[in-house]
Formats: structure tokens, sequence, C-alpha cells
């Protein structure tokens, strides 16, 4: 395998921080999102996962998805989008301007039911409806799978299972396709294994990955990915986030975190590694409490 510093010029950061960072804390204002939102856009970051289009009763935190993207056009340069679990989300998230979607489908049952009271294959078959709503719209889909390594239900993922989502994606029109480990129990051996076998499966379409460190290796499996083709990367500001559907899963790779590390390799992400340690301090002050972010705490070397 080439080494990253020859082989790798460049990738795609994705700051998840306004939805998957927040979503399992208690609400803040939308005020101070719009100040979190504002400090990530500083750091030159070009996609942001802005909010997610599910239920209030839920995930409290997210009620305010339409008055949040409402907002977003202050950031003209940055492709903003949003998760939604079903078709009623998509339907949301169209009505409220959103141009990028996120729809999730669990590859456990478990987690699908008690995420979206469906089991796998119904959710799967969603796809091509949601696919079109968006699409009508003029939107683009990109289709994610949640549980893809492990489920704090249902134990480990029988990766065929994955792998047929994968396809049904394709076939259903998707314009991208993601894989997450939600509960943060995947190691770079299996992360590897995978997404070898899913780029297989959907070619062309492009592949993003999503990883948690809930158990420390989030970042060394950032990398396998990376190494094994992937462009396109989740984080979260400050190392926030987690599951409210998931017992056990806690905050993402940091975003400060993952931009030193594949920036010290001569990885370019596009974004500004001071700015981005801001950032994570503005998303401490908002949340009222520490952060996971090691890099927060230490700084960059270079001081």
């Amino acid at each position: 395998m080439p080494v990253p510093e020859v082989g790798i010029p460049a990738v795609s950061i994705r700051e998840v921080g306004p939805r998957d960072g927040l979503q399992i804390e208690d609400p803040v204002s939308l005020a101070e999102k719009l100040r979190l939102v504002e400090a990530l856009a500083a750091t030159g970051v070009s996609r942001i996962e802005a909010t997610s289009f599910v239920s209030p009763r839920a995930v409290p935190a997210l009620a305010d998805a339409e008055l949040l993207a409402a907002e977003l056009h202050q950031w003209p340069g940055i492709e903003f989008s949003a998760l939604v679990a079903g078709i009623g989300g998509a339907k949301r998230a169209v009505a409220a301007g959103m141009k990028t979607v996120e729809y999730v489908v669990s590859a456990s049952n478990g987690h699908s039911e008690a995420n979206t009271r469906s089991t796998t294959e119904q959710a799967t078959e969603r796809i091509g409806e949601v696919v079109r709503i968006v699409h009508d719209a003029g939107g683009r889909v990109e289709v994610i799978v949640a549980t893809a390594w492990d489920c704090p239900f249902d134990g480990p993922t029988d990766s065929d299972r994955v792998l047929w989502i994968a396809e049904q994606a394709k076939e259903f029109g998707a314009d991208q396709f993601s894989i997450a480990d939600t509960i943060g129990t995947a190691t770079p051996g299996r992360v590897g294994r995978l997404i070898d076998a899913v780029g297989e499966r959907v070619g062309d379409i492009g592949l993003g990955v999503h990883f948690h460190n809930t158990r420390g290796a989030g970042l060394a499996c950032a990398l396998t990915a990376v190494q094994h083709g992937v462009r396109n990367l989740d984080a979260s500001t400050g190392g926030l986030g987690g599951c409210p559907f998931a017992p056990g899963a806690s905050g993402n790779i940091a975003t400060e975190e993952l931009v030193y590390m594949l920036e010290d390799m001569g990885i370019a992400t596009g974004i500004d590694l001071d700015a981005s340690i801001r950032a994570a301090a503005v998303a401490e002050e908002i949340v009222g409490h520490a952060v996971p972010s090691n890099l927060l705490r230490a700084g960059d070397r270079k001081r």
C-alpha cells in the first residue's frame, strides 16, 4: 500500500458538529447554534451537516431544524446537509430548502427498530421514494448505513447486509453512499475489509465514512479508510456527538484532530487548524462542559 504522503493529495471533511455533535446534548438556542456554524465556517470547511429533520419529541435538541435551515443562506459557499430517517423527514428537509439530504438506514434490525420503528428491509425500501422527493426538488441524496460494523442490540453486523443496502442505494439512484461506525467499535482491519467490499458495489457514486471514537480507534480507522481510497470523511468539532438510540455511543472523531493528523501527513483538507481549534472552544462554551478533544487541551505542537 502506498504511503499517504505520496499517494493521497487531498480529502474532504464534512463537519457534523451542529447535528451529530449536538443531538444528545441539552437543547441550545438557535443563536448559539448559529454562533457555532459561524465559527466552523471560518475554518474553511466546505461541507457542514447542519441539522436533522426528525421527531422533535425523539430528538428535542434538533427541534428547531426549520428555523436553523432558514439562516444558512448567510454562508453561501458551504454545502449544508440535513439527516432524515424517513419520507416525512425528507419532505420537511426539501420544504426547508435543504439541497443535500442524508437518509440513514441501519444495517441491524435492532438499531433500525429503535431508531425508526421499522426493520432494515422496510427502511431500505424507502430509499427510492426519498431519492425521488429530493431529486424532484433539485437536490442530492446520500444514503448512510448506520451500525455498519456492530449494533448495541444485535452484536456484530453481517457485512452482507451492508453490501445489500449499498446495492439498493445505487439501484435507486443515490448520489453518495456512506458507512458509519455508530457505536465506535470498528478497528482498522475490519474497516479496510468492509470498505474494499462496499467500494466494489457502489462504484462511481462515491463512498464516505463516519467514525465514533468511543474506544479510541477512530482516527486509526479514518486513516485506514483514506488508505483504502475513501476521500469523504465525517468529523465533529471538539469530538462531540453520539446516538440517542444506541446505548453507549459517544463522540465522533474530533475535526481538529483529524485535520492535525492528515495535514501533517501532507494530505490537504482545506481546513485551517488554528481556526478549527477555536471552533472546538466555541463548541465547548455552547454545550457547557468539557469536550473530548485532546488537541483542544494540548494545542498544535507548533505553538
